[in-house]
């Protein structure tokens, strides 16, 4: 590990269920890349919220859309947790959780989210990145929705996840 960042090398953790990766999950990535020296996209494999795809694909993925991104400075790595999210970020040596926001009814979730997660581990900062204009109202259970229903989602999802959601619902 090189030392960067007043000799810290900083770890941070985004982490989602990314059912399926969306074009305003990369921009996040994109965002969250270029404030630590590794970041960790954590996949969460939670059966509980029903996911189309399963754990591999959503990996998989994510892998393939992130391929490029490595080459901007920042190394970003893609890991499954099945633990709690504080556990995992300690686990990976994180000193931060990127959270996307957005709207209100994302602040109110995430703001209890991030309060128990400091009781349970006050090193471990959250840190919350608004979403750009372009993507706030793109969620993937929209996508989902859209896709399903035969709507055009090529403006949500990079060309391989439109062709894994065009696949799921054939």
């Amino acid at each position: 590990m090189t030392q960067k960042n007043n000799g810290k090398y900083l770890i941070g953790v985004y982490p989602g269920t990314f059912d399926p990766v969306t074009k305003g999950h990369l921009h996040l990535i994109q965002r969250a890349s270029r404030m630590v020296d590794k970041l960790i996209i954590g996949v969460a494999d939670n059966a509980r919220k029903g996911p189309l795809f399963n754990h591999e694909e959503r990996v998989a993925l994510i892998e393939k859309d992130i391929v490029n991104m490595n080459k901007k400075g920042c190394e970003i790595e893609v890991r499954s947790f099945d633990n709690l999210l504080i556990h995992f970020a300690k686990d990976v040596n994180a000193s931060c959780i990127f959270r996307g926001l957005r709207a209100v009814s994302d602040f109110e979730y995430e703001f209890q989210l991030t309060g128990m997660n400091t009781k349970l581990d006050p090193d471990i900062e959250t840190v919350f990145l608004m979403a750009s204009e372009k993507w706030q109202f793109v969620s993937a259970s929209f996508v989902k929705e859209i896709c399903s229903l035969g709507g055009d989602i090529e403006e949500f999802v990079t060309p391989q996840v439109a062709a894994a959601l065009k696949k799921k619902y054939a």
